[in-house]
């Protein structure tokens, strides 16, 4: 499947900021199965310094220097981005044990940003919380086959958390959402990601976009998209990193479509940074995410 991405932030203060600098973490990173093309980033006003590296996990950085006086911020992200037509890969009846692959990750020797001994440890904004161990019980128990128990903890935790973006902010503690069982895909993904590195997996938090179908016969629905997160699992050096979303409670597909892995969120904020100047901000997200052979 090929598509085509776009992704508009509109930032806007109430008095003007007068020095602000910005990391934005918008371009894909590369990964297996998928590719992109064409990226574009515009920003209005026009920055004095625009910088581009890779950052120390599968994610790119990109920062901005503002240093004139502004009332207003645009930040346009646009790419074309082709995902392996496939079915998403189902628990095998050979699939190692969790404690088997949790023995293979602390031995692996692989260095790279995707070596799974990064993500084995507790993080800043993804701490092991002794509640959580509670409520998995033995649902991760070592002789678990590592896949099928993995895929079953993403559809409890879709059963048991109300999706509502009312209830947190992207500054929640994952202890704070956990207790409320309530929250967004953010929240679910660092509930699993804690969860399964409680198991001695290594598991990564993952942003990126959905595709979204509209309802049969109605028009699909300009910037009704929005950025989507959901867990990475190595599921040892066989069957390597697989994809889950506790938000849909699914293994993910060809409808995902991976912009950034990193330890939490923390690592992969589609926006951070700091800027001078007073109080009151507001941000709107609009994205698109568009098959080409639905585009005029």
């Amino acid at each position: 499947m090929i598509y085509h991405v776009r992704h508009q932030t509109i930032l806007r203060y109430a008095v003007p900021m007068r020095l602000a600098r910005f990391n934005l973490r918008l371009r894909p990173a590369p990964w297996p199965g998928q590719w992109t093309s064409d990226y574009a980033l515009q920003v209005d006003p026009v920055p004095s310094t625009i910088t581009s590296r890779p950052g120390a996990w599968p994610v790119h950085v990109a920062r901005l220097v503002i240093e004139s006086p502004i009332r207003q911020l645009t930040i346009e992200s646009r790419f074309r981005v082709g995902v392996q037509d496939s079915a998403p890969p189902e628990p095998q009846p050979d699939d190692p044990t969790i404690g088997t692959v949790a023995k293979a990750a602390l031995v692996d020797r692989d260095m790279s940003a995707s070596a799974p001994a990064l993500y084995l440890y507790a993080s800043a904004r993804a701490p092991l919380l002794a509640e959580v161990r509670d409520w998995v019980g033995d649902r991760l128990d070592p002789d678990r086959p590592v896949v099928a128990a993995a895929l079953a903890l993403a559809l409890r935790i879709r059963a048991e958390f109300a999706y509502d973006p009312g209830a947190t902010d992207a500054s929640t503690p994952v202890a704070d959402a956990f207790a409320a069982r309530h929250g967004v895909c953010q929240d679910f993904a660092h509930v699993m990601v804690v969860a399964l590195r409680l198991a001695g997996l290594p598991a990564a938090y993952v942003s990126g976009y959905l595709r979204t179908d509209p309802p049969p016969g109605r028009p699909r629905l300009i910037g009704a998209d929005a950025m989507h997160a959901w867990v990475m699992l190595w599921c040892g050096p066989t069957r390597g990193w697989i994809g889950f979303d506790p938000t849909n409670g699914c293994i993910t597909g060809n409808g995902h479509l991976f912009v950034a892995m990193g330890r939490d969120y923390a690592d992969v904020a589609p926006m951070d940074g700091l800027f001078v100047g007073g109080a009151g901000q507001s941000i709107q997200a609009m994205v698109d995410v568009v098959p080409e052979e639905e585009m005029a």
